[in-house]
């Protein structure tokens, strides 16, 4: 863990990303007034290629200031609290999760970042955040885009987390000149994904989230509404977007690294959304180091000039899943193409893993298998329990991979680097209990081990250099923890070493 420390230390002061000055061949309008429906006016940034002509237009809006830009030499300050997991590059007219303006202008592209209601440069207020108002301002935004003398009238919206979010919002409501979304990472349920994940409470993301975000005009704390509203009820309800709605072309990440934030909701918005033309790409890096990777630009490329240009480049023929295994966190052991998630190969097998007891929160229940193959596990996992509690008690279950006694770390959220290959969380009472775990898709060699822990408070310490950097749960009451017995069942492909299927 020293080692660790000592690399964060490293991190916090010259983050592996490299700022680029803005391209001579585009150009930048600055504060245009976009008209919403009520008299409000949102601000946008606008970024087009310096010859004249129509081209199609990629959006983000979002909370975190169009305007909050590095420059080169110095990124910004998000990529220096939070560990990159390898290096990145972006033009200076980058903002925080945004598409590169300098890497879509040269590829025939107008991009547009706008400030979202109440936030920085935009007029109003945000009453809620993650609201419906969200998506009619999008729509609003995206109509007024397809109208302006250098669009095509064709408009694709991407972006990471919160500008993920609000794709969400944006493709629900449907405007006639959305072509397609890329939609990076983002959760689809704040209750379920965020807030309270298995009814445990989220005591560290969303107060240090909340908290950096400019509140001036924001009159919903969220904080206090998650402390108000601890079981799922109508304040959570209308901030469910509605999936099915979007019938829009979609490329979706969904990783295995964001279990504490994105992952779930964003493999639930791939099943869930009606698309005919929908795509999922999954990895286990750092999100930030993926989503400006050359891999997935390539994807995005490919993805947006084929709905947004018209082009016959093959994406349509493309399969739907562009599916990463990982052996260890910094070893990749196969990218393939399925057909569908999870894949087809995948046979539910179920480990039975006997009882134990312990006192929460201190105390930890742990279960192991033995692998006596080569195998690959791909997909959620189930855990089944009969327990006995004292008390309502709060249970992390969480799957470790073993190799020659040593634990095999992988990339987590936030850009931890020390993760687990998944968890899940639980609120339980004496009796049956299910735990979901988080999709995962690893390798398990001959003679590796897969440890299960089970226990009363979070794995990982709150510690900018130490832990896992701002996640953090309610620690369970103190109590009683016996299991009486534990089942888990796990996603096994065999042969996991066959040939890989062609794909993009």
């Amino acid at each position: 863990m020293l080692d660790y420390a000592l690399q964060r230390l490293r991190g916090l002061a010259f983050p592996p990303v490299r700022i680029t000055p803005p391209p001579a061949g585009a150009v930048q309008e600055c504060d245009l007034e976009v008209p919403m429906r009520d008299g409000i006016r949102l601000r946008a940034n606008v970024y087009r290629p310096k010859s004249s002509g129509r081209y199609p237009v990629l959006i983000s809006l979002h909370p975190y200031g169009k305007d909050q830009l590095p420059r080169p030499g110095r990124p910004l300050l998000m990529y220096r609290l939070l560990r990159q997991s390898g290096p990145i590059e972006m033009s200076a007219w980058t903002g925080w999760e945004a598409p590169d303006p300098a890497y879509w202008t040269q590829r025939g592209y107008v991009v547009v970042n706008c400030d979202m209601r109440g936030f920085y440069r935009s007029e109003g207020e945000a009453t809620r955040l993650f609201c419906d108002q969200e998506g009619l301002d999008y729509y609003d935004l995206i109509e007024w885009a397809a109208a302006q003398p250098w669009s095509s009238g064709k408009v694709g919206l991407s972006g990471v987390s919160y500008l993920c979010l609000t794709q969400w919002r944006a493709a629900s409501v449907n405007p006639p000149s959305l072509a397609a979304i890329c939609a990076w990472e983002g959760f689809t349920s704040v209750y379920y994904d965020l807030a309270y994940p298995g009814g445990v409470r989220e005591d560290g993301f969303v107060p240090f989230w909340f908290g950096k975000l400019d509140k001036r005009r924001v009159k919903e704390n969220l904080r206090q509404v998650q402390l108000e509203h601890p079981a799922f009820d109508e304040s959570w309800a209308r901030r469910e977007p509605a999936l099915e709605n979007i019938r829009v072309p979609a490329l979706i990440c969904a990783s295995f690294s964001d279990h504490n934030l994105h992952s779930r909701g964003s493999f639930n918005a791939f099943e869930r959304i009606s698309s005919t033309h929908k795509w999922l790409y999954t990895h286990r890096s750092g999100k930030w180091a993926a989503y400006y990777s050359a891999d997935a630009l390539t994807w995005q490329t490919r993805f947006f000039d084929c709905f947004l240009k018209g082009q016959d480049n093959g994406m349509r023929e493309v399969p739907p899943v562009r599916l990463e295994v990982r052996d260890t966190g910094s070893q990749v052991h196969q990218v393939r193409a399925e057909s569908r998630w999870p894949p087809a190969s995948t046979r539910l097998q179920v480990l039975s893993l006997g009882s134990a007891s312990c006192q929460f929160p201190a105390g930890k229940v742990s279960f192991e298998h033995t692998f006596a193959e080569d195998v690959e596990l791909t997909g959620p996992m189930t855990l089944r329990l009969e327990v006995e509690t004292s008390a309502t008690l709060s249970l992390f279950a969480g799957v470790r991979k073993i190799r020659a006694g040593r634990e095999v770390y992988f990339e987590g959220s936030y850009g931890f680097g020390r993760d687990l290959v998944t968890r899940g969380f639980l609120r339980l009472n004496s009796g049956p209990a299910t735990v979901e775990l988080l999709p995962s898709s690893t390798l398990f060699r001959r003679g590796d081990v897969l440890r299960l822990d089970l226990q009363g408070r979070y794995f990982f310490r709150r510690h900018p250099l130490l832990g896992q950097f701002p996640a953090g749960y309610q620690t369970s009451d103190p109590g009683l923890f016996r299991v009486h017995k534990a089942e888990l069942e796990i996603p096994w492909i065999e042969n996991p070493h066959r040939p890989v299927s062609p794909g993009a």
